[in-house]
């Protein structure tokens, strides 16, 4: 089922305006309120009498969807994952509501912040700031596409409990008449925690890379919304590839190493700190079906392409830039050098006869 979302003042296509937070129509300057449509028991919206969802023709072929377009009738042919799209011949936003049903439909949303214009000011300043950069890449002139994408995510509630045991020393040096005497105590620590982590994301498309989707976090819960529809209009949208059950053992390790982290700050005072036994257990109690939002930016420099993600909430941006050898070797000759200088000079103040 295609649903696209028509103005009821000149029946233009309307888009979700991340500035608002409204659906906008850009022909006439129609806007409503995305957080009071109504929506039907499975979740999924539905419209008043002013808006339009008109169920077109859909059929299945191997793994590629069909799907006709409401404005145009041309055929949109999309891959099995993507629940919202634009029509390659018209451009109206497109989303694919028979995707987002069932165990597809997302539990929550968080809408976009940042639009396209303010993504793609963003990404330029970012490479102007890049001090290691080649100067053909801080231009930031060569943006190949900017796409709006809203990537699955599950959020992970967890419960975990942990335990560390630790051999310990604190040492004293003093003097005693014409010795120097080292005292060392020694202690067996033991400390535990029962700890609990809201909302933990883990990006659950095949496509994402893993460690980048990661380094776009956090992500700001305050605007985390119940699953709307049209907030997807405009932009693409996928389902995921993995189920809660499919990502856990990620979540687990990577919140064993927060336990882990937080057992052992909790050991201070000490000399030396020698852990020998750990004992740490995630349990899940909820997962959470989200879509986040992402601009990925493909930069085109010198016949490569470079890949960056910026969090369409925040405006983080995360990604690995070219390196420019010749301001490398210039930031290290210059460390060096003022190294050099340094070293000198303090020589000459104590007297040295190194130089």
């Amino acid at each position: 089922m295609v649903v696209q979302y028509k103005c009821p003042s000149c029946g233009a296509d309307m888009k979700f305006d991340s500035t608002t937070g409204k659906l906008l129509c850009e022909s006439c300057g129609f806007a409503t309120n995305i957080d009071t449509m109504k929506q039907n028991a499975e979740g999924n919206t539905t419209h008043t009498d002013d808006y339009s969802n008109d169920t077109a023709s859909s059929f299945y072929e191997s793994d590629v969807n069909q799907y006709v377009c409401n404005n145009c009738g041309a055929v949109l042919i999309t891959e099995p994952d993507t629940t919202a799209t634009t029509c390659s011949f018209c451009g109206a936003p497109v989303v694919l509501a028979d995707r987002l049903s069932g165990q597809s439909a997302p539990y929550y949303i968080i809408p976009f912040k940042i639009n396209k214009s303010q993504a793609q000011e963003a990404f330029k300043k970012w490479c102007k700031n890049g001090r290691l950069t080649p100067k053909g890449f801080m231009t930031a002139d060569r943006i190949k596409s900017m796409t709006g994408l809203y990537v699955p995510f599950w959020l992970y509630d967890l419960h975990s409990n942990g335990e560390m045991n630790a051999a310990c020393t604190r040492v004293r040096t003093y003097s005693e008449g014409d010795y120097i005497v080292t005292e060392t105590q020694h202690y067996n620590v033991y400390r535990s925690a029962d700890l609990n982590y809201l909302k933990i994301p883990v990006d659950a498309s095949e496509k994402m890379n893993d460690n980048l989707m990661d380094k776009l976090e956090p992500f700001d819960y305050s605007n985390l919304k119940p699953f709307n529809m049209p907030y997807l209009a405009g932009y693409i949208a996928e389902k995921y590839n993995y189920n809660d059950k499919d990502l856990f053992p990620r979540v687990q390790k990577r919140v064993a190493q927060y336990v882990d982290t937080y057992l052992r700050n909790s050991i201070h005072g000490y000399t030396t700190v020698n852990v020998f036994n750990r004992n740490i257990h995630i349990q899940p109690k909820n997962a959470f079906y989200a879509l986040l939002p992402v601009w990925l930016v493909c930069y085109d420099y010198k016949d490569s392409e470079h890949i960056f993600a910026m969090n369409g909430e925040t405006g983080k941006i995360v990604g690995k830039p070219p390196l420019s050898k010749g301001k490398i070797a210039a930031w290290f000759g210059g460390i060096t050098g003022i190294s050099f200088i340094i070293i000198k000079i303090i020589a000459m103040l104590m007297g040295g006869g190194l130089f």
